[in-house]
């Protein structure tokens, strides 16, 4: 059906995504559209001020709280940029024509429209819906989990092999843990994925990574793992498709469809370890860190570490990485430190 031909469009006919593969930008763009339409506005009144002020105050999360500024900025960049490209197509203009009153004229048509779009246009301006955010020089250890190589291997065999989602679930992790691949590059991987070859050394293949980037990635001294992966593909028989795969609610029969990036969460989250005396669960993440922390201490060069993780700028794999030299900045004995009074009874 046609803009023209469509009388009323609804925020969520607006803001749906042009690519389905995004999934972040999608999730953006319909919480979006559920706030404009709990406020009772059309898609052409984005406030983007009571928005933002929204997400920093009022909504509530995937943990239950409010998103960070840095986040909140993100969702509006998100937002502006399909709007952009909204106002570079032709066809809005008509379906701002399509809900002006029949009986204006021409020319008030016309300003009815040039209106809309003038104050979208303004709209658009980061500046008119500011978010502040703070410049971080350093981040707390208990943020950003980054596994020892003991609670690596007490993770990694916390599901057990007596099941076969255990089975599966050790293979998930482990992979992980030794190539360092984001969740959805984990969930799209297909069999023949798994062995491939780089320099003559098996590698594990990502066809379309981050910014669709194609990679490939070493397993190297950690071509166990591919044991791992393969133990589950033989006892869920799994020759070709989709390597990780979910189950039925039974638990025992396997579907055709390849896993979710919302699962792997779901999966880690069954299994928490002991970190600094108490239980903490990872995220999928924090196996990406701790490969590249693991990587760094064992000698890997960084741009090769780099490369591992497909990352554009090196900078970004130092932040992966972590603070490696606190050390260095714990101030010696500088002062002689005075005498306490003492204590009243």
């Amino acid at each position: 059906m046609s803009f023209l031909q469509k009388r009323a469009l609804t925020v969520h006919d607006i803001l749906r995504p042009r690519s389905a593969d995004d999934k972040d930008a999608a999730h953006r763009l319909r919480l979006f559209a559920d706030w404009l339409e709990s406020q009772q506005l059309a898609w052409y009144q984005p406030e983007f001020n009571t928005y933002r002020d929204y997400l920093l105050n009022d909504y509530s999360g995937r943990f239950g709280q409010p998103l960070s500024p840095a986040s909140v900025k993100a969702h509006l960049a998100t937002v502006r940029g399909h709007y952009q490209l909204l106002l570079s197509d032709n066809r809005i203009r008509d379906a701002l024509y399509a809900i002006t009153p029949e009986a204006a004229t021409t020319l008030e048509r016309k300003a009815f429209v040039d209106e809309i779009i003038s104050r979208l246009h303004n709209a658009l301006d980061p500046a008119a819906a500011a978010v502040k955010t703070i410049t971080r020089q350093d981040v707390l250890d208990d943020e950003h989990v980054r596994l020892t190589p003991d609670q690596a291997a007490a993770l990694m065999a916390a599901p057990g092999l007596a099941t076969l989602t255990g089975i599966r679930d050790t293979a998930i992790i482990t992979l992980l843990l030794c190539t360092g691949l984001r969740e959805m590059e984990l969930c799209a991987l297909d069999v023949p994925d798994l062995r491939r070859k780089l320099g003559g050394q098996t590698a594990v293949h990502v066809r379309r990574g981050k910014g669709s980037k194609e990679r490939l990635i070493p397993y190297g001294s950690l071509i166990w793992s591919l044991n791992t992966v393969e133990r589950w593909l033989h006892h869920a028989g799994i020759d070709r498709g989709p390597v990780f795969r979910g189950f039925y609610k039974d638990g025992k029969h396997l579907r055709a469809e390849r896993i979710s990036t919302r699962a792997i969460h779901k999966i880690l989250q069954r299994y928490p370890i002991h970190i600094d005396g108490a239980l903490r669960l990872v995220q999928p993440h924090d196996l990406r860190r701790t490969y590249a922390r693991r990587l760094y201490e064992a000698g890997m060069d960084l741009l090769a570490i780099r490369d591992n993780l497909g990352h554009a700028d090196s900078r970004t794999t130092l932040r992966y990485i972590g603070a490696m030299d606190v050390d260095k900045r714990l101030p010696p004995a500088l002062y002689t430190r005075p005498p306490l009074p003492p204590e009243e009874a």
